[in-house]
């Protein structure tokens, strides 16, 4: 059965509920939990009232910021609100990722791609774990993401790692760590956001070239939080599932608008998908 859009945002309230923690960091200035450390003062700046972070990107270089703290299991919700029009080339990105080897890297990737006018962006969402990745699923977003602000979420415990638009669950990735299959579980990650050029494979495989005399190209993030917790702290963080209602948003969120999953990539996997994508 579909669900309407009222069901589907009514959603919100469940899952929050469902993994929400008992502690949570939300700063008077965004600039408080987070810092331009790519482009700065150029490319990368704070509003005057310290709630949006502007990233921009030209021929001469991207931006992007990071977060001061280290997590390790948090949820991360961020308003972005993406470049307008004709950004065909360009990426925005909001991203754990681990610190140390790279070679054993950890990471949780959101990646707007680009779109030439009138084509919706696309979110690409992909997992890194002990440095190994390809595990990519796309989706087409139900609104413009450039017209306000949306909320976008990563949602990392121990039970499984969860991305959220507007609070609906649109993928999840469980530990099944306990049969075999690798999970990030042991690296401390930092949030990074960045706006830059990938115009070689972004829109259309790279079809598509940024057009420059469209630039400079702006995105905006605003309302940073960050929620943690610890085993025994309560509150439901690390052993609550999503119930019925958020995995049929689930369910509908992924047969509507996942236009690529690498579960179902036959080309790459002939003789059979990865584990994790047939374990319950």
């Amino acid at each position: 059965m579909a669900l309407s859009s009222k069901q589907v945002h009514a959603c919100v309230v469940l899952v929050v509920l469902c993994i929400a923690a008992r502690t949570a960091a939300a700063w008077g200035r965004i600039d408080d939990g987070l810092e331009v450390n790519w482009g700065r003062g150029s490319h990368g700046t704070v509003s005057a009232d310290g709630q949006v972070v502007s990233l921009s990107l030209d021929r001469n270089s991207g931006s992007g910021f990071r977060s001061k703290d280290t997590y390790l299991y948090a949820r991360i919700d961020l308003q972005i609100k993406l470049a307008p029009g004709n950004s065909a080339g360009t990426v925005t990105t909001c991203y754990f990722l681990s610190e140390g080897s790279w070679a054993n890297h950890d990471e949780i990737d959101l990646e707007f791609l680009g779109n030439s006018t009138g084509e919706p962006y696309t979110l690409h969402t992909n997992v890194y774990i002990n440095g190994t990745g390809s595990k990519e699923q796309q989706f087409h977003l139900w609104f413009d993401p450039t017209a306000d602000f949306h909320t976008y979420s990563i949602v990392w415990t121990p039970l499984h790692l969860l991305v959220l638009v507007d609070g609906t669950p649109i993928r999840e990735l469980k530990n099944h760590a306990d049969r075999g299959v690798a999970y990030p579980s042991w690296q401390r990650m930092r949030l990074y956001g960045s706006l830059w050029n990938a115009e070689d494979w972004a829109t259309q495989g790279g079809r598509v070239k940024t057009d420059w005399s469209l630039a400079p190209f702006v995105a905006q993030y605003r309302n940073f939080t960050a929620t943690t917790s610890s085993p025994g702290a309560g509150g439901g963080y690390y052993d609550q599932e999503m119930d019925a209602t958020a995995q049929q948003a689930m369910k509908w969120a992924r047969g509507t608008y996942m236009v690529y999953n690498y579960c179902a990539d036959s080309a790459r996997f002939p003789y059979g998908s990865p584990p994790e994508c047939y374990m319950p």
